[in-house]
Order: structure tokens, then C-alpha cells, then sequence
């Protein structure tokens, strides 16, 4: 059947498609929530994404699954990804094996962490991203509840035929014996349900059973069991008082945000028991058709709730997913403890983007600079990356001492041995326009006469104004056209082009932004220093140069030791030989004598 045939019959209900090649290689899986719609889009839009359109042409056939419900869609689309890998899907990044905690399922069962799931009846909570954390909890309840840790076959036969003898576990007070029939079984199935309890975060549906006991105990005159309890009440207090509260209101929820680039996506999970956060993870989306947020954060719903074993019914995201489900309420708060809690889930997903892009600084530099100018060529809309990008900035004060910095990047760091400094020559006052125009000329006429290699971008530190002034260089030297110009104007943050009157607006948290940045407060710094250099020299040397046989270099230690001229004036013969020799000493003390 050809392909319009099948689009042609396909249903207009929810599910999953999948597309194949002519050698029946699975290419993409996607879901759906109007299938015949879904895919007739392929098929009819002109797609700006060069990989949609390599998929579109690459595909012969479409096989569908029709489900009754997007939830349904998105669990079945998450599981064929995880099964088939197809070469057009987004790539989870998560290729650690992250420990359970397991309630073995067995009389008297035995709790313990392991990374391997076996489908035996067992009951298994996590998985803990951070191992500490579940030995924290598996601290607790053993602390709390003695449990065996024994690999007996406790069946009651066992135990009547008297076939095993207590341990030192036992005799130290971790274990109350169940093999020789000391403890029975309901006892330890209560142990048991309270521990799954504290595993799912409901301390308080414990410590409210607890509390009761505690006061029968004590009303029997039972004291040390009373006492017992008590300990256990106020260690599971003291447990959660470290967990993170949020607020005692927010009940069983799920908290998810995403924060992408122009690669991936980050997806982080927050799980809300009781007004606590008891479980934290975040998953990488390598993105393969330039998916948009929300359908990685429909992934990273779908892939996390599995995972964690969630049914929260109510979950809260920064947008509203294009997802329906019943089941479900989806929140987006404005304000309050949810709006916080969302906004730490955010910062979460930001750290974990930082930590990785540190990681793979640290393997691979090169490929970490090489996607930043990447990022830097497609929104400065560049026809090469910038690998070579230098910034101009003027700097003068009420008109004095004008001096103008260029400083240069490569690979998106400093090549500070490439610096330069430049005294204006051929302005006078302050007139940041004709400035900018000579540094400009001057810099790369000499490069074109030195034969050195020119940048692919300039920056120049202003607006509209000072870049109008250096394009009027780069045209004396014919290199209009040939070199990639832009100003950045410091109130707004405003990217201006030749010619174009309309400002760029780049994303604020873009890397782009954050190296031109750079560049243009390293430039600022870099001419304040000079400026101030100059401007030190020539306060010195409008008081001390008037002295015939002292320089500069003199002046500037009498200054040194005695901070200004006036003092210098009211110096002896011999506090002036402290700083400087003798006869230098002399001719001073005699100036200002004759004064």
C-alpha cells in the first residue's frame, strides 16, 4: 500500500506511530493525539528543520497502535523509544543503574537496596538517584524496627521442625528472632507496613500510630516499651525535620520543570510527600528534530512517573502539557508554595545543565568551545563560527586622556597576550564616534600590513552611533561584508547590525549573550586600567614635571611614599633622600624651597 493510502485511512484517535525505511529499519516512533492529523503534518509542511526533512523523505512505510487515551500514547511511545532506539528520537541520557530498596517478597520479609529488579511478587521503591539518601532511609529503619537480615526459608514448617538458631543480630537487639518462633508474624507484618510507610514519605500516618501506643504503654504502666516508642517517634521527627519541607498543605505531588538548549533538553523531578520532598532526579534529552519543551516535558513526565512508580493526581509544570488525562490535574502556579516549590525544581534542572556542561568542558574543551560558537554563528546569524572575535571599547573621563582597548577572544576565551591598548592621536576632546573610527583603522590596517589573520566578529562596545564609526573604517580598508560587525548597546542589552535600525533581542540566559558579555566587560575593564594609568601619570606630571632633572619614574616614587605633592612640598631634605637618592632629593627640597 502506498503512503498516501495509508495516510489517506489512518484514524482520527490517539496513539502511537511508527515510521520505517525501504530495508524496514524503525527511523522515528512518535505519538499522538489525532493520528491521522499527526502525520498527514509531515507530509504537508514545509519543514524549516533539516533533519525532519531528510526523516520525511527517508520514510516507506507507517505502522500505527491506536490507545484510547494520550496518557496511553505517551507510556507506549516512551517504551518503544526505550526498546527500538530509533535513529530520530530523542536520546534519554541516563545510562546508570540507580539501586531500588526491595521488600523481598517472603515470610518475614528482608529489606535491603540492590540494582537488579526480579519479578518475583517483591516490592521495590525508587530508584534513589542518590545512593545516600536510600541508606539514610535504610538507616532508619533499622534504627527503628528490628528486622532479620538473614537468607533463611522461614516457611512454618521450618520454624516448628526447629531447624535454625538465633545470630548475633538476635542477641545484640537488631533481630527479635522470628526463626525460633519468638516474634509472629502479624508482629512483623506491622514493622513491615510502617516501614513502607517511611519509604513513601507518610511519617506522619506513622507517628500517628505510634503516638496512641505510646500512651496505652504507658497508661499499663509499661514504661520501658513506652520509652521505646517514643524514641521511635521523636527519631522519625527528627528524620524529617531534615527533609525538605515545603508546606504541610501540598499532599502527594509531583513537581516537574525543563530548561533546553539548542541540543538538549533537562527535565527535573521533584516528588512531594506530606510537605517534603523525599525523592529528586533529573534526565537528559539529546534532541533529534528540534522537539520543542513541551514535548520533552511530555517525555520526561511519562519516562519519570514509570520510574518512580508515581500516581500523584496532581502534578505541577511550569506550562500546561498538550496532554489530557482524567486522571490527572495539572497545575501551573503563579504564586505561593507550589510557585516555589516549581521554581526550586527549575534551579534543580539548571544545576544538573551546569555540572554537565562542566563535565564535558573538562573531557572535551575543544567540543564544549565548538558548541558555544555554534550557538554564537546560528543567532548572530553568521555565515562561520566565530573562532576569532575581538571587542572595542572607548574610555575617557570629562574629556581627558581619551584611550580606546580591544581586547580578543579565541575559542571563546581570552587571548590576553592579544590585547591592545590605544592613545587617541587624531581626535581632540571627547568624541567617542571619531575615536571608535581611528582604533578601528588603526588596528586592522596594521593586521592587512602585517599579513595577520582577521576575526570572523568585532564587537563595538555602543549602539548604533559608534557602529556606524567603524563601519565607515572597515569600508576605507575594503573589509565591509568581509568580517561580521555588531554593537551592543548597555541599557538593554540591544544587538545592532549595519544597517538594520531594529535591535536583536538574544535570550538573556543564552550562552551567546553571556561570551559577548564577556567580552564587552573585559574590554570596558581592560581600557578603565590604561586610562587610569594615563590619568595617574599626567595628575603627576602636571605638578612634578615643571622640575627639571626629575622624570616620571621619580615623581611616582615621591608619590608613592608621600601620597600627594602637597606633602612632598612640606618634606625635609632627609624624609625626600627615604625615597629617592640624593641629588634627586636635592633638586625637589631646592624647587620647592624657591616656591
Amino acid at each position: 500500500m502506498s503512503l498516501n493510502n495509508i495516510i489517506k485511512n489512518l484514524p482520527n484517535k490517539p496513539g502511537v506511530y511508527q515510521y520505517y525505511n525501504t530495508e524496514g529499519i524503525i527511523l522515528y516512533v512518535g505519538k499522538a493525539k489525532n493520528l491521522k492529523k499527526r502525520v498527514t503534518s509531515y507530509f504537508t509542511k514545509n519543514h524549516e528543520n533539516g533533519k525532519t526533512a531528510i526523516l520525511v523523505r527517508q520514510i516507506a512505510d507507517i505502522k500505527i497502535i491506536v490507545v484510547e487515551t494520550e496518557i496511553e500514547a505517551l507510556l507506549l511511545e516512551n517504551n518503544l523509544i526505550k526498546k527500538y532506539q530509533p535513529k530520530y528520537n530523542i536520546l534519554l541520557k541516563d545510562d546508570k543503574t540507580y539501586p531500588w530498596i526491595c521488600i523481598k517478597n517472603e515470610r518475614f520479609p528482608r529489606i535491603f537496596s540492590t540494582r537488579n529488579i526480579i519479578r518475583d511478587g517483591s516490592e521495590y521503591f525508587g530508584p534513589y538517584a542518590s545512593v545516600r539518601m536510600m541508606n539514610t532511609i535504610l538507616d532508619l529503619i533499622r534504627q527503628l524496627y528490628p528486622i532479620r537480615n538473614c537468607n533463611y526459608n522461614l516457611s512454618e514448617e521450618n520454624i516448628a521442625n526447629e531447624k535454625f538458631k538465633v545470630c548475633l543480630e538476635y542477641h545484640i537487639g537488631n533481630c527479635k528472632g522470628p526463626c525460633i518462633d519468638e516474634q509472629s508474624e502479624d508482629d512483623y507484618n506491622t514493622s513491615i507496613n510502617e516501614i513502607k510507610n517511611i519509604i513513601k514519605g507518610n511519617i506522619n500516618s506513622v507517628t500517628k500510630h505510634l503516638k496512641p501506643l505510646m500512651k496505652e504503654y504507658a497508661d499499663k504502666l509499661q514504661f520501658e516499651k513506652a520509652q521505646q516508642i517514643k524514641e521511635k517517634i521523636e527519631t522519625l521527627e527528627n528524620y524529617q525535620s531534615k527533609s525538605v519541607v515545603v508546606s504541610p498543605t501540598i499532599n502527594d505531588v509531583d513537581v516537574f520543570s525543563i530548561i533546553s538548549d539548542e541540543k538538549y533538553g533537562f527535565v527535573n523531578y521533584l516528588k512531594v510527600i506530606n510537605g517534603a520532598i523525599i525523592q529528586g532526579h533529573t534526565i537528559e534529552l539529546k534532541k533529534k528534530l528540534d522537539e520543542t519543551d513541551d514535548e520533552l516535558l511530555q517525555i520526561g513526565i511519562a519516562e519519570l512517573r514509570v520510574r518512580f512508580d508515581s500516581e500523584s493526581k496532581e502534578v505541577i509544570v511550569p506550562f500546561k502539557p498538550d496532554l489530557a488525562d482524567e486522571n490527572i490535574k495539572f497545575t501551573v502556579p503563579q504564586r505561593g508554595d507550589k510557585k516555589q516549590l516549581l521554581d526550586l525544581s527549575e534551579r534543580n534542572a539548571k544545576y544538573f545543565r551546569l555540572e554537565r556542561n562542566k563535565q564535558k568542558a573538562n573531557v572535551n574543551p575543544t567540543k564544549h568551545s565548538d558548541r558555544i560558537l555554534e550557538r554564537m554563528q546560528k543567532d548572530l546569524r553568521m555565515p562561520v563560527k566565530p573562532v576569532h572575535i575581538e571587542c572595542f571599547d572607548n574610555s575617557n573621563i570629562q574629556g581627558t586622556n581619551p584611550v580606546a582597548a580591544c581586547v580578543v577572544f579565541k575559542d571563546a576565551k581570552p587571548s590576553k597576550r592579544d590585547y591592545r591598548h590605544f592613545n587617541i592621536k587624531t581626535v581632540e576632546g571627547p568624541d567617542d564616534f571619531a575615536s571608535m573610527e581611528e582604533v578601528v583603522y588603526r588596528r586592522y590596517k596594521r593586521l592587512l600590513d602585517e599579513d595577520e589573520p582577521l576575526p570572523q566578529l568585532i564587537i563595538i562596545d555602543g549602539g548604533k552611533g559608534q557602529l556606524s564609526s567603524a563601519l565607515k573604517s572597515l569600508d576605507k580598508l575594503n573589509l565591509r561584508g568581509k568580517i561580521t560587525i555588531i554593537g551592543i548597546a548597555k541599557k538593554l542589552e540591544e544587538i545592532y547590525f549595519p544597517g538594520d535600525s531594529i535591535p536583536l533581542y538574544i535570550d538573556k540566559k543564552s550562552e551567546s549573550l553571556k561570551v559577548i558579555q564577556y567580552l564587552r566587560n573585559e574590554a570596558h575593564r581592560f581600557g578603565i586600567t590604561h586610562h587610569r594609568n594615563k590619568r595617574s601619570k599626567a595628575a603627576i606630571t602636571s605638578e612634578l614635571d615643571k622640575i627639571e632633572g626629575i622624570g616620571f619614574k621619580t615623581a611616582q616614587q615621591l608619590l608613592w611614599k608621600f601620597k600627594s605633592v602637597a606633602r612632598i612640598k612640606k618634606a625635609t631634605l632627609k624624609e625626600l633622600e627615604t625615597a629617592v637618592n640624593k641629588q634627586r632629593a636635592k633638586i625637589v627640597f631646592d624647587h620647592f624651597s624657591n616656591d
